[in-house]
């Protein structure tokens, strides 16, 4: 790798993606099981993650078949909650705590994407994900008083709206709006080959195996995780600065797993840097 640090940097801006990343799902997946559809559906996102087919070809499609209502997109947000990966609440809340800034940027369908990532704490405003436009007017839509803040719960879906997020290279374009707007070195961290492709727009790409194994992904990634855990970000992202008494437990769980060799570094002097830089851990 060219450029390698002097020492090892603080990361200003960190990026996760969602699904299969900060959650052991994927949402859409989901949706096409809570409506009957996951067989027609699941070969649809795994070919588009793995990038034989274009996102912008299926996205739409998806959805066609599923035919989601508002509470069953809304369900996911639960879904997400209860697989959420291991120290992700805790990473989120320590790079904050060191002065990092923490987004989410999905392909995933906003309003779940967004319930889940504020349980985690990331601020609504540092989400980013695919909105969606729905049939208010379905079923006994009048019924007001029974309808939680004031949403028909089975509004049928219509149609996605207009997000660079639901198409190729869709990241890559939010990414460099959120580095025109906030300074400073940035980081990545996903599973799929939409997050890969947008590596050149970070200073360091982390890929993340922990849930599913995407071979080109694990293959390329400067750095890569195999384990069901984010704990290692904490360190990679801002280096000691995360070893402080709050979050000494997290931060030595992110250690261990680099130590043990469940995360990889594809440049040995890379990681010589790094271990370098933490003392030799």
């Amino acid at each position: 790798m060219n450029n390698l640090p002097a020492v090892w940097p603080i990361t200003d801006l960190i990026i996760f993606d969602c699904d299969s990343t900060l959650a052991a799902i994927e949402g859409i997946d989901e949706l096409a099981r809570l409506t009957g559809k996951q067989d027609d559906i699941a070969v649809l996102t795994k070919r588009a993650m793995e990038g034989d087919i274009p996102l912008e070809s299926v996205y739409g499609k998806r959805l066609d078949i599923s035919k989601p209502t508002l509470a069953q997109v809304e369900q996911v947000a639960q879904l997400y909650a209860d697989t959420v990966i291991a120290h992700a609440r805790e990473v989120i809340s320590a790079l904050q705590a060191a002065g990092s800034q923490v987004f989410i940027v999905s392909g995933g369908l906003y309003e779940p994407v967004r319930r889940f990532g504020e349980w985690l704490g990331v601020p609504r405003e540092n989400i980013h994900a695919v909105k969606m436009q729905f049939d208010q007017l379905a079923g006994e839509w009048w019924r007001y008083w029974e309808q939680p803040g004031g949403k028909n719960p089975n509004a049928n879906y219509m149609a996605i709206g207009t997000s660079p997020l639901a198409g190729t290279n869709g990241k890559n374009l939010v990414i460099d709006q959120i580095r025109a707007t906030h300074r400073g070195r940035a980081m990545l961290i996903g599973d799929g080959m939409s997050d890969y492709e947008a590596h050149p727009h970070v200073d360091l790409f982390v890929g993340f195996g922990g849930v599913v194994t995407r071979e080109r992904v694990q293959r390329e990634s400067p750095v890569y995780i195999t384990t069901p855990s984010l704990a290692s970000i904490l360190p990679l992202a801002i280096g000691l600065r995360g070893n402080t008494p709050s979050s000494k437990m997290t931060y030595d769980a992110g250690i261990q797993d680099i130590a043990s060799g469940a995360v990889t570094f594809k440049d040995p002097a890379l990681q010589a840097v790094f271990n370098k830089a933490i003392g030799g851990q």
